[in-house]
């Protein structure tokens, strides 16, 4: 089969952890079947670039060893764009897809994304297959909302990386349950596994004693990080060896640095943005992971955690739930800072089986790569022959 894959999400020049994920799946799937990616990438003039998140240009040089991919760009402007962005993301699919000339597309990101990896396939007569990923379809504003919509009625098939997304399809956007599978994500063993706390403390500079909670994600509001902030200095007058790392980037970096500046009771590791090894370094120097997060869809850092033997507190919120359980962490209640610190305080002082923790997952990116593949295989089953 030859697969054309169009995801902005992808690893760009200056973020290489950009749809770690997508870029995961991508290299097993190019074991099974022909494969290239088609990555579209928004390009701002400097006087119009966005500042809810943190932009980098892309490099349409920019290449991959493990990985056939293109990058193309198409002319956008912060909000005054967003209506017309999946037409002009179309515009510039036709080409490259006409000359890699696939038997099917499958796009990741409903929108803006996919509605032009939409009408590229139409053009073409291919059958169309999309992957959600969370926050593409619980979608805020009206816009992009109503856009996605037509993109999940032309699907052939709908990938969501956990069964409250599938849920959420049905019901906010009536896609055909027939058409949807869940993919959850997998784990890459040879990375995020059980190694000695001690180790990875001392290469870190972590103090050997330290009560370390570690967050692994990008620094904005919707991942709970004020009341982790608030939570953590509830406890820190009663737990002096509490620390807290928070590995990742993003638009809240400014706001965090300054508020750990104001209050001396609070130990904060902020390393920035991390490769894989060195986040399964900080998961094996932590005494717990946790994602406070406000909505998730399947959080493939929490699997990495429990992979790492390590428990996790967390919300019950979108896919945590077929994550979390009892026996390998806590949920709490998301925007309350009193009960995660609650949550916190009481993973800190259970005693957790390392062992078992790893073991609950041992689901592996090629197993994510065969169900995709097969869902692929499903959809151009039932297209029409061109």
């Amino acid at each position: 089969m030859r697969l054309l894959i169009v995801t902005s999400q992808f690893p760009i020049a200056g973020e290489p952890n950009r749809g770690r994920p997508i870029h995961q799946t991508v290299r097993e799937l190019s074991k099974l079947a022909d494969v290239r990616v088609l990555s579209p990438v928004a390009r701002y003039p400097r006087w119009a670039r966005p500042r809810s998140y943190l932009f980098r240009a892309s490099d349409p040089a920019h290449t991959l060893p493990d990985c056939d991919v293109r990058y193309v760009e198409y002319p956008a402007l912060p909000l005054l764009t967003r209506p017309f962005n999946g037409w002009l993301c179309a515009r510039t699919l036709h080409a490259p897809l006409r000359e890699f000339a696939p038997d099917v597309v499958l796009s990741y990101w409903l929108y803006p994304d996919a509605f032009g990896a939409m009408h590229a396939a139409r053009r073409a007569r291919l059958p169309l297959v999309v992957g959600a990923r969370g926050s593409d379809l619980r979608v805020r504003d009206a816009v992009s909302r109503r856009l996605t919509r037509p993109v999940l009625h032309a699907a052939k098939r709908i990938l969501v990386v956990s069964e409250d997304l599938g849920r959420v399809a049905e019901r906010d956007y009536d896609a055909d349950p027939a058409r949807i599978r869940a993919i959850p994500n997998g784990c890459d063993a040879t990375i995020f596994h059980p190694r000695d706390r001690s180790d990875a403390r001392a290469a870190l500079g972590i103090d050997a004693d330290a009560e370390l909670v570690v967050y692994v994600g990008r620094l904005v509001p919707e991942k709970g990080l004020r009341e982790l902030l608030d939570a953590m200095a509830t406890l820190a007058p009663q737990r002096p060896k509490l620390q807290l790392a928070l590995v990742g980037e993003g638009p809240m970096r400014a706001e965090l640095d300054a508020k750990v500046a104001a209050d001396p009771t609070l130990r904060v590791h902020l390393p920035g943005a991390q490769g894989p090894h060195e986040v399964a370094r900080w998961m094996a120097a932590s005494d717990l992971v946790t994602l406070p997060s406000y909505s998730e869809g399947h959080p493939n850092v929490l699997v990495e955690a429990l992979a790492c033997g390590r428990q996790v507190v967390a919300t019950p919120v979108g896919g945590i739930p077929e994550v979390v359980d009892a026996d390998c962490g806590l949920l709490v209640a998301a925007r309350d800072p009193v009960a995660l610190a609650a949550g916190l305080r009481d993973a800190l002082e259970r005693q957790w089986d390392d062992g078992a923790l790893s073991r609950r997952f041992s689901r592996g990116w090629d197993a994510v790569a065969a169900d995709t593949l097969r869902a692929c295989e499903e959809a151009l089953a039932e297209a029409p022959k061109r």
